[in-house]
């Protein structure tokens, strides 16, 4: 057995020296009296004390003036600033208390606050709380808690509430052992799934134990302990499990994703703001930063100061405590979290899964009859098309073509042009069309008429292998007469159109790159970019060119195994360095690679969500990712969309598109999560 020491956690808030909370008592009076308040004395005052700080400047308001603290509060604030502010008052214990019984109170139930709650606090804290909401409500939070939920969701529940996670920091390593076979065991080797199992282990062993479950269960499974919850469970009791790991793994990072989620997109979820920010502020809201910075490359502060306003976003940002950075060193929670993400990169061998399959009992000949049926006479049948052609594999798509052809003297693909229309005509000739036949056409409507879409040339050339790089080298000069290269050699220029040249000639290998430092490419690579991380002024030619010999050369899984070492080294990322040093096309082919490396179905996630936030929509992004993953991994990029952005691809879709088009794409993805 082992003993493994304990993280120190590091708060923005901290005791104010020189101390009186009789003095500070006054001030807080005389902001309140007469008329109006003065906001700004009042939350400078409240946000620069701790907590214990706060309950001697009650008592001492009280004892002064005869009047509750908090009820002068409540009459003289409003609003948003106004909860921020008494919250703040309120000891860790009570305000845990007050967000539970919030959640469980009225119609219906904040499970995502029960989630973040029970999921993040310690065995003290669960027990405060717990007596916290007895003396404030009189009542029992356990049996609140059973008469609001259900299920294995309800059962995790109230094994958290219990606190009694082993907090020893004694690690066994034949449990560690046994739990990660016995969590296989229960999830991805059997029919079906032995929920009592996974709360058995995640509900009660060591942080410690389970970070190195984790990574056992890795090896056994060829997959994160996340990605088989995520395939095994489903609804509350999944977004509790994950949050539950998440916690395990890393809880600034748990909550850098809950404020990230939060802020973006229309409107604030000010709740979930005010609760993380206050009950964070003096235990890691500085690793929280430094995750924000990590994961999101924007500062925490700098996104509470775009997406609030007035007293209430002063008050955040005190508690925030400070900008941060970009291209600053790591926290060392950061640093470690960091290395974390690139090795976890490294051992996971994610499985695959597309969304479109071979229809079973295919028939290319009927298939083809049935199309010309549906595009015969006055009007198409657009329904009969889309039931067709999204529900056949591309392959099975080509022996349609053929058999159109040979049946009917007729090519598929001029009949469907003629018959369908603006973004479901694209889409159904996308769908027709070879993933080689496709990526051509892509790349030459990316570089035809008056501009370029950069982003396009990067999106294909880096997520493509060297196999369908070739083949789509080849189905260009097919079709258009001229070589893919010579193509981008007219389009585009300098560094950008070299990096774009030089990618289809990748390594691929996968047995040796993935060893430790003894393979001299890692080291040679490492040694490079740590002298980069402490050379801002590299000669940007060099630079440039050097980064091109490993990222575009090397296997994935070696650059996965360089970018991890490199924090390790330099205590910096690898995506910190590009987004510091470069600019334009060559800084967003950079990132695309690094971003590829580390995790391509989340590379695809983002592409999509940019493709469809906001006003308008970039149909052609939309379209080119949706046909071209479908039989890859577009089940992956689902799963990523739902985690980084707290809603489903589908309900996306859903949202943006419309008509036939928006049917069609709703198959090609395969399902809500």
């Amino acid at each position: 057995m082992q003993a493994v020491a304990q993280n120190v956690f590091r708060g923005t808030i901290t005791d104010a020296p020189d101390f009186d909370p009789t003095a500070d008592a006054e001030a807080l009076y005389s902001a309140m009296k007469g008329i109006g308040s003065d906001k700004e004395a009042i939350l400078d005052l409240v946000t620069s004390r701790s907590n214990a700080q706060r309950q001697e400047i009650i008592a001492a308001y009280k004892s002064n003036f005869g009047q509750d603290l908090i009820d002068d509060l409540k009459y003289e604030l409003t609003g948003k600033f106004e909860r921020l502010i008494v919250s703040l008052m309120r000891t860790p214990a009570y305000h845990d208390a007050k967000e539970i019984h919030d959640a469980i109170t009225g119609a219906g139930t904040n499970e995502r606050c029960l989630i973040e709650v029970l999921a993040s606090r310690n065995n003290k804290q669960i027990h405060d709380m717990v007596a916290a909401y007895k003396d404030a409500y009189g009542r029992d939070l356990e049996e609140d808690v059973i008469a609001d939920t259900s299920g294995h969701f309800k059962k995790m529940l109230v094994v958290l509430l219990q606190g009694t996670r082993d907090e020893s920091g004694v690690v066994d390593a034949d449990l560690v052992q046994q739990d990660a076979q016995d969590l296989y065991a229960a999830g991805e080797e059997q029919w079906g799934t032995d929920e009592a199992k996974f709360i058995m282990i995640l509900g009660n062993r060591s942080v410690t134990h389970l970070r190195m479950v984790f990574d056992e269960y890795e090896k056994i499974a060829e997959m994160s302990i996340e990605d088989s919850i995520k395939n095994e469970l489903s609804g509350d009791f999944e977004r509790l499990m994950l949050a539950v790991v998440q916690c395990i793994r890393s809880v600034p990072m748990f909550f850098a994703k809950r404020l990230y989620k939060s802020m973006k997109g229309l409107g604030t979820a000010d709740n979930t703001l005010i609760r993380i920010m206050i009950s964070r502020s003096e235990i890691d809201m500085l690793d929280i930063r430094e995750c924000f910075r990590l994961r999101y490359e924007k500062s925490l502060y700098n996104m509470i100061k775009d997406d609030t306003s007035g007293d209430y976003k002063r008050t955040l940002l005190n508690l925030c405590g400070g900008d941060d950075d970009l291209a600053g060193e790591f926290f060392p929670e950061a640093a470690q979290i960091a290395y974390k993400m690139w090795e976890l990169s490294a051992m996971t061998r994610v499985q695959l899964r597309p969304t479109v399959r071979p229809a079973p009992n295919f028939d290319p000949a009927a298939d083809a009859q049935a199309l010309r049926k549906a595009m015969k006479g006055f009007g198409t049948d657009e329904d009969a098309i889309i039931d067709i052609v999204a529900w056949r594999s591309n392959a099975q798509r080509q022996e349609i073509r053929q058999a159109f052809k040979s049946l009917l003297g007729r090519d598929l693909m001029k009949d469907l042009k003629s018959e369908l229309s603006k973004n479901l005509e694209r889409l159904i000739i996308g769908l027709m069309l070879t993933p080689a036949e496709f990526d051509a056409k892509m790349m030459r409507k990316a570089m035809e008429g008056a501009g370029t879409d950069e982003h396009a040339l990067i999106e294909i050339l880096v997520t493509r292998s060297n196999q369908e790089i070739h083949a789509m080298n080849a189905a260009y000069q097919g079709a258009y007469k001229k070589s893919l290269e010579d193509a981008i050699q007219s389009d585009t220029s300098g560094h950008f159109c070299r990096i774009l040249v030089s990618l289809g000639a990748r390594e691929e290998g996968l047995a040796d790159v993935e060893r430790a430092n003894a393979d001299a490419q890692v080291t040679e690579c490492i040694l490079f970019f740590t002298e980069l991380a402490d050379a801002c002024n590299a000669d940007s030619d060099d630079m440039v060119m050097k980064f091109m010999s490993i990222l575009c050369t090397r296997s994935f899984p070696h650059l996965r195994k360089v970018f991890q070492e490199f924090v390790k080294c330099s205590n910096k990322d690898i995506e910190q360095i590009i987004k510091k040093e470069m600019s334009g096309d060559v800084k967003n082919a950079f990132y695309a690679i690094v971003r590829s490396v580390k995790n391509q179905p989340s590379y695809f996630a983002d592409r999509l969500y940019k493709a469809m936030k906001g006003l308008g929509t970039d149909d052609r992004a939309l379209i080119r990712i949706m046909v071209s993953r479908s039989e890859i991994d577009l089940f992956n990029i689902r799963k990523e969309f739902k985690e980084t952005h707290d809603a489903s691809l589908h309900e996306f879709i859903q949202g943006d598109t419309s008509g036939d088009y928006r049917k069609t794409l709703l198959i090609l993805c395969g399902g809500e999560d």
